[in-house]
């Protein structure tokens, strides 16, 4: 065997070994975290972001398929269910609080499942996107898994609606908190709940840097909005004959 003919077996070993998608994914992290904490945190420089960049920009160069990225990267993936999990402990600690609220947060929740979903249709519609395009845009306020799970059921694009739902999450990061400044909301509650409800992880992310009032309120909301639009919008789009 030739000296190329064995680089080529050593490159092709590393692009479909396991380990090249876990370290692709702890390297891009920690070069996002460095450059936030560089910026002073400021979100549009947020690791979530950055580290899609560096990823994508990695893949694109060395040719290593997403399925032989995935194939190792799914090891930190699953960790995400975990890190969701775990966002019930300031919900706990704020739980005497939203009690105090429970009728305010179910109201807000349903007019947030409702005005988001078919407000994004309307427009889609008005500027002629076809129909599987409009029902991609649906579930883009919550979390990527659970919108990717929604737009396969009611006939959406999932690739689609995941990037869609990704790019909604980094918008509300970036503007979600001058937003608030600018109306004068300055209630951490409804500044976190509003956060969850819009821009589900990066925005609770965001929230979190505040306070954990904030962060524990958009936690609730990125929960209770995924629930509510998995179980209304299947319905709602079937009501109004979209679907």
């Amino acid at each position: 065997m030739t000296f190329d003919e064995k680089l080529s077996a050593v490159w092709i070993l590393i692009q479909e070994s396991p380990l090249t998608g876990i370290s692709i994914t702890l390297l891009a992290y920690v070069l996002a975290m460095y450059l936030y904490k560089k910026s002073d945190y400021k979100p549009i420089l947020s690791p979530f972001i950055t580290s899609m960049i560096v990823v994508v920009s990695v893949l694109l160069i060395t040719g290593i398929s997403y399925e032989n990225y995935f194939a190792g990267g799914k090891f930190i993936h699953f960790l995400l269910g975990p890190a969701t999990v775990a966002l019930a402990i300031p919900l706990y600690h704020q739980l005497h609080r939203i009690k105090q609220l429970f009728f305010p947060i179910m109201i807000t929740l349903v007019a947030s499942v409702f005005i988001g979903s078919l407000s994004a249709i309307g427009i889609a519609d008005l500027f002629g996107a076809s129909l599987e395009t409009q029902i991609s845009l649906a579930p883009k306020s919550v979390t990527t898994p659970v919108a990717m799970g929604i737009s396969e059921q009611i006939g959406g694009i999932v690739s689609l609606s995941a990037g869609l739902a990704a790019t909604t999450g980094v918008l509300g990061g970036v503007i979600g908190l001058k937003i608030f400044s600018l109306i004068g909301v300055t209630d951490d509650r409804y500044r976190g709940f509003a956060m969850g409800l819009t821009s589900h992880g990066l925005g609770t992310a965001v929230a979190f840097q505040e306070s954990n009032t904030m962060g524990a309120f958009s936690g609730l909301g990125m929960a209770l909005a995924s629930f509510t639009t998995a179980f209304m919008l299947p319905w709602l789009l079937s009501l109004l004959a979209i679907i």
